[in-house]
């Protein structure tokens, strides 16, 4: 059986991006892997395996075009209230928190919040499928 290891995303400038990750999800440097033409940075907390790899290419000045495929990353927390506030306090430019519920029964409670590279990250309260 297959499992997930990480997800792997180009970023412009490596402290930028590992003081976000750090800030927005508590997660820290694992490992950095230098090579001529690019650097590796794996970050991961304690409660999971699943690392965010970034990847800086060295030379690179412009910023990526994400274009229209990228999705986004998601992640689950205990109280998606709090960490709204959090990220509010933290100066991360969270999205409105939205209760999502189609039907008139509640699917799923979240927000969103882009990195320094416009990724989209989605943080979802745990409950029903988002464990």
């Amino acid at each position: 059986m297959a499992k997930t290891i990480h997800s792997m995303i180009r970023v412009l400038d490596e402290t930028r991006s590992v003081e976000f990750y750090n800030k927005a999800f508590g997660l820290t440097v694992a490992e950095r892997r230098e090579f001529p033409d690019f650097t590796l940075v794996y970050m991961s907390n304690p409660e999971q395996e699943f690392e965010v790899e970034l990847t800086i290419n060295k030379g690179r000045t412009e910023p990526y075009d994400l274009g229209d495929g990228y999705g986004h990353l998601a992640v689950s927390v205990e109280d998606v209230d709090a960490e709204h506030a959090r990220f509010e306090a933290e100066g991360l430019a969270p999205r409105k928190l939205v209760e999502f519920a189609p039907d008139g029964e509640r699917f799923a409670r979240f927000f969103f919040v882009a990195d320094p590279d416009g990724y989209q990250i989605e943080i979802l309260e745990r409950g029903g499928r988002f464990k």
